[in-house]
């Protein structure tokens, strides 16, 4: 499975984000492609500030999920959003994709990294499921939108 963490992963996903335009309509769901570009940058955030979280993860979530995180099966379409990433109002997608575009680089950056906090809805993930989530959840994204 693809991540985040690989050179040839994360260069795919920073030629894709090229991609995007403005205007650009999604084939499933209800975000705009501001929306998206926003929505990716939260979980990227929580892996690159890898904060202890002070909410326990809720263990249905985890079951329901967290496998699916970790295969080379896609996604469903119109998956629940977390509260935290749910893009409520508009966003602005020329002042968005640079953020997104950093932060894909930031992660990348942190792959040697030797501790990881628990994720605060996964609870433990390793190293690799860190960065194969990343992947999976940008793949989903640019894949909604075509690119």
């Amino acid at each position: 499975m693809k991540s985040l963490f690989d050179s040839e992963a994360f260069t795919e996903i920073l030629e894709r984000l090229t991609n995007l335009e403005e205007g650009m309509e999604p084939q499933w769901g209800k975000m705009s492609v501001g929306q998206m570009v926003w929505h990716c940058q939260v979980p990227l955030k929580v892996g690159i500030e890898n904060k202890v979280s002070r909410k326990k993860p809720n263990p249905l979530i985890r079951l329901l999920f967290k496998n699916s995180m970790y295969s080379d099966k896609p996604w469903r379409k119109n998956l629940p959003t977390s509260p935290l990433a749910k893009a409520r109002d508009t966003k602005e997608f020329t002042a968005e994709l640079p953020v997104l575009h950093e932060l894909v680089k930031e992660f990348h950056a942190v792959k040697d990294r030797k501790e990881w906090n628990p994720h605060p809805i996964f609870g433990e993930l390793t190293a690799e499921q860190w960065g194969q989530m990343q992947y999976k959840h940008l793949d989903h994204h640019l894949t909604q939108f075509g690119v």
